[in-house]
């Protein structure tokens, strides 16, 4: 990674749950297993950008890599990047496990990756954009931008807020997961919201147009999480 200017945000600090801690890494399948069906999820992903066996694919925040490994089956090659070097070494370990060789795994995040292989095709980031405030968010889709090639593709799902309504819809997520979770999630959750830096749906389409992405798709699940398939449409 090269310098950066010491004003820069430290991606590297941990908010919320502590990934640099091996038994949270450990569990951390099986306790999203509650909440998400990653697997398919992967899928459904890969499905959306008609990924081709000879594309190059960048996942940020690839956590314990089930969606590179899957990913992996399906491309010629992926770069996993995540801020956790316990995370890269779990999600090393399980693609080995796997016999899935072609995934370049690098210690890096949104503001501190460099890519200086070739231009990829597409980009992927599920749920890691909201660990950065709105300015640096910007600063992180630029740089994305920079590192697809023209037209590549930009697939992003994180927490983000419909305005409309939104106390009411973050309270009734919350009440759904501790139904379906537990007490424990739910108030995960809830740290997430006080704490982390999940924004609004008209501040982040804006983010991705004003950084060369025309957002193709955009999908609004329950008023509290986005799905975002857009192309890279600037030079």
């Amino acid at each position: 990674m090269s310098n950066h200017p010491w004003w820069q945000y430290d991606e590297m600090q941990q908010i919320g749950k502590d990934y640099g801690n091996v038994a949270e890494v450990e569990v951390y399948d099986s306790r999203h297993s509650k909440l998400r069906n990653v697997q398919q999820e992967s899928q459904f992903i890969l499905d959306s950008l008609a990924v081709r066996k000879e594309q190059v694919i960048l996942d940020f925040g690839a956590g314990t890599g089930t969606f590179a490994i899957e990913a992996a089956k399906r491309c010629s090659k992926v770069y996993a990047v995540d801020v956790s070097r316990v995370m890269l070494e779990y999600a090393k370990k399980k693609a080995d496990s796997r016999r899935v060789g072609n995934i370049v795994f690098r210690h890096g995040g949104f503001l501190t990756y460099d890519h200086l292989n070739d231009s990829v095709d597409i980009i992927v980031t599920s749920l890691a954009l909201h660990h950065l405030p709105d300015f640096w968010k910007f600063t992180a889709l630029s740089r994305m931008n920079t590192m697809l090639k023209d037209q590549g593709r930009l697939f992003l799902m994180d927490v983000v807020f419909s305005e409309e309504n939104h106390v009411e819809n973050i309270t009734k997520w919350i009440a759904g997961i501790e139904r379906s979770a537990g007490p424990e999630r739910a108030k995960e959750v809830g740290m997430h919201i006080q704490k982390e830096y999940s924004t609004f749906t008209w501040i982040m389409e804006g983010l991705l147009t004003r950084t060369g992405f025309r957002i193709d798709q955009a999908d609004y699940q329950g008023g509290v999480i986005a799905r975002y398939l857009c192309t890279k449409i600037n030079a």
